[in-house]
């Protein structure tokens, strides 16, 4: 696709500066920068300014909070040269936090810290991933993938001793056998697929009442895209995909995956769900999902805005999927 990275976290030409991830004197000269600044994350949520248009919040890295963060930073690149680096607040506890809240499909909760302005708070993702521009966007999503990562994977999987931080928090070093370990990406296929007027769509137990979204499933070891899509399709709904080509892709920091976006044509139109996989699946005419995006399908809701799956929909709905 043409527009393929307008997609949410798409790229915004972020300088990640891998070159001196090792350099601990130019790391060092950055953390003492008064241009640098710091992105900062309360288990898994970005620090945003979400008075409209919401953005990402750039504190100073001398600013009082970030002496309970973790010592463990990270450092995501420089923008227009100056440095940006991810701290963790995750052991501050609010004295209001709701547990009941967190985790779910869609967490409406915001945490503020007493020392920010009343405006700065702790959000959601996945919530608010549309309110920010494509570089916030791209820093937040970078940050929370790489901690979550950091938070998953303390210890050895070779042999079972702890590990620790190295090149600037994209790699992790285990004493004991030398191994080293880096960040963990996922690549999973989801699929437009078409019959005709009609695309493919399903949903998964625990989503809101009538949404529906594309197919998607993890791609296997010693699999293609193109045969990840086929076997996926078929084995969560029974449906035969011949044609299958690529679209877009996307980070999907929820925790670590690399959504492929790509369109394929199906040869069946009989549909017979796995029931471990999904809860249900149906075509949907281009004329139901037009309405469905309007707001006014009496029974279907579209995608997640934010997701490939929106964003490819939409774009078949427009026809601008070359």
């Amino acid at each position: 696709m043409k527009h393929a990275e307008t997609v949410t976290f798409g790229g915004s030409a972020l300088d990640r500066a891998g070159e001196i991830r090792g350099n601990s004197a130019a790391l060092a000269y950055l953390r003492k920068a008064s241009d640098s600044k710091a992105i900062v994350f309360w288990r898994g949520k970005p620090l945003i300014h979400k008075t409209r248009p919401a953005s990402l919040v750039r504190l100073d890295m001398d600013h009082p909070i970030l002496a309970d963060a973790s010592p463990d930073v990270i450092f995501l690149g420089r923008e227009d040269g100056a440095g940006r680096f991810a701290f963790d607040m995750s052991d501050w506890n609010p004295d209001d936090l709701d547990q009941s809240q967190l985790g779910g499909f869609l967490d409406p909760s915001e945490q503020h810290h007493p020392s920010l302005p009343q405006d700065y708070v702790f959000a959601e993702l996945r919530r608010v991933m549309t309110w920010l521009s494509p570089r916030d966007a791209e820093l937040a999503a970078s940050g929370r993938a790489v901690q979550m990562w950091h938070g998953s994977h303390g210890f050895c999987a070779k042999c079972g001793t702890g590990t620790e931080m190295a090149q600037a928090g994209w790699q992790r070093n285990c004493a004991a056998c030398g191994t080293h370990h880096f960040p963990r990406t996922d690549p999973v296929v989801i699929m437009l697929i078409t019959h005709g007027n009609s695309v493919l769509m399903g949903r998964s137990p625990g989503w809101p009442q009538g949404m529906y979204s594309l197919l998607a499933g993890f791609v296997e070891p010693g699999e293609t895209l193109e045969a990840a899509v086929r076997r996926e399709v078929f084995e969560e709904s029974g449906v035969k995909v011949g044609p299958v080509s690529y679209l877009a892709s996307q980070p999907w920091p929820f925790p670590a995956s690399l959504m492929f976006g790509c369109a394929g044509e199906a040869t069946s139109k009989d549909i017979n769900i796995d029931p471990v996989e999904i809860e249900d699946a149906m075509w949907v005419t281009r004329e139901d999902m037009m309405q469905a995006f309007a707001g006014e399908h009496p029974t279907i809701l579209p995608a997640r805005k934010g997701a490939i799956a929106h964003f490819l929909l939409e774009n078949w709905l427009a026809d601008t999927l070359d």
